[in-house]
Order: C-alpha cells, then sequence, then structure tokens
C-alpha cells in the first residue's frame, strides 16, 4: 500500500461513523419533514456509499445492465466478501432496492431509525415462530414492489471464494414470487477483505446475470434454487 493510500485508509476510518451518522440524520430530517418520500431518500443512502468509495479511492463499474426491466421487482443475490459490497452496490447500483438487515441494528441510535424510515427490511434471523412471521412480512413487502439485495451465503468469505447458499434467504425468494437476479461482486476482496482494516484502491465490477423466474418453485425446492443461482454467481465472477 502506497504511503498517500494509507492516508486515505486512515481517514476512512476516521471519518466513516460521522459521515454514517450525517447522512442517517438526513434521512430522517427529509423523510419526517421536507419531502417525506420513502423514494426521494434513497439519494442519502446513495451518496453515502459513494462517499465510502470515492474517500477509499475505490472506482465501479457495472456490467449487465440491460438484463434489468425498469420497474420491475427482483431479488438481487450476490456473493459476499468484503464491505466495499455494501458500499458499491448502495451507492452506483442502477436499479431501486432496499435492504434487508437483521433486527439487532434498528436499535442503533440514529441510523435504525433512518433505516426504518427509508426502507430497509428488519428480519430476525433467529429460530422458530418469530423468525418465519418475519420472513413472511419481508416476503409480503418484496411482493409489492420493493426489490433486494440478500447475500445468501450468509457472511462475508473469508478467503474470497464462493460458498454454497443457505437456503433461508432462497426461501424468500420463493415465498416473494418475484424473479432473482444472480449478482457477482468483482475485486471487493482485494479492496477490503474480511478481517482486514485499511482498504486499498482499486476497480470494482458488479456483474448483473439474467433474471431467473421463480414460478413454479416452492418452499421444499429451496435447496434446487439455492444451488442453481450459485452456480449463476459462480459464472459471474469468472
Amino acid at each position: 500500500m502506497s504511503p498517500i493510500q494509507y492516508i486515505r485508509a486512515a481517514f476512512l476510518i476516521i471519518v466513516s461513523l460521522p459521515i454514517t451518522i450525517m447522512f442517517s440524520i438526513l434521512t430522517l430530517i427529509d423523510i419526517m419533514l421536507i419531502r417525506k418520500s420513502e423514494l426521494k431518500v434513497q439519494v442519502f443512502p446513495q451518496n453515502w456509499g459513494k462517499s465510502i468509495c470515492r474517500i477509499a479511492n475505490v472506482g465501479v463499474r457495472i456490467e449487465g445492465r440491460d438484463n434489468l426491466v425498469p420497474d420491475q421487482t427482483y431479488i438481487f443475490v450476490g456473493n459476499h466478501v468484503s464491505q466495499f459490497d455494501i458500499f458499491s452496490f448502495q451507492g452506483y447500483f442502477p436499479h431501486g432496492f432496499r435492504w434487508i438487515a437483521k433486527k439487532e441494528l434498528f436499535r442503533i441510535p440514529f441510523f435504525g431509525k433512518a433505516m426504518l424510515r427509508s426502507g430497509i427490511i428488519p428480519i430476525d434471523r433467529s429460530h422458530g415462530r418469530e423468525a418465519l412471521k418475519s420472513l413472511n412480512k419481508a416476503a409480503k413487502q418484496i411482493a409489492r414492489g420493493t426489490s433486494v439485495l440478500i447475500f445468501p451465503e450468509g457472511t462475508r468469505s473469508p478467503d474470497g471464494r464462493l460458498h454454497p447458499f443457505k437456503t433461508g434467504a432462497i426461501t424468500l425468494a420463493i415465498k416473494a414470487g418475484v424473479p432473482v437476479v444472480p449478482i457477482g461482486f468483482i475485486g471487493t476482496y482485494e479492496i477490503l477483505p474480511k478481517g482486514k482494516l485499511l482498504a486499498n484502491s482499486g476497480e470494482i465490477i458488479i456483474r448483473i446475470g439474467a433474471p431467473i423466474s421463480t414460478t413454479g418453485y416452492k418452499p421444499k425446492d429451496k435447496q434446487e434454487l439455492a444451488e442453481h443461482l450459485n452456480e449463476k454467481v459462480a459464472e459471474l465472477l469468472q
């Protein structure tokens, strides 16, 4: 890492929390007092993601955007190797979407309330009845027209390789009944792998695959769909 990039990376660590708080407060002010629009307020999380990438000197390139139909609802399914998967997708992805996040994050002051008011979907990742209820609720929200991104591996890959998909997130796709789009994140592991603190500069490619219909799939077919989606993401990463 060059001295300039070292300074950039250290500066990012210092300012990332204040930047996140600032955009969270702006989101709350805008949606509660000014425009009061969940759609228009997305400009703040988008600029948050762009700001993080620009400070780290990270460029983002989108490939395969012609695979997407404007205003169509999708579930985007991607590999997960770095925090920069999140920053790059939030800042530069050309199709409207919301996140699915574990319910514990919504307890964070400012940030949690901003997440909820901007349309991010809480989900209970525990087991049992409450988890099933939150899954059904999320599926209904997606079916009503909210595209989302999910990482079916469940956590960031420790070695940069694609790992098998867990079926919980795939069950959500089947319940929602909307097309699923494989997404490949390329270059994010080299910028900030799991366990590393300082980000490298570089370029991220977000590669968009062809949508896959979930029509005909039932919850019992979740393993079959998970394996099929894993293969499609693997192809995008080649």
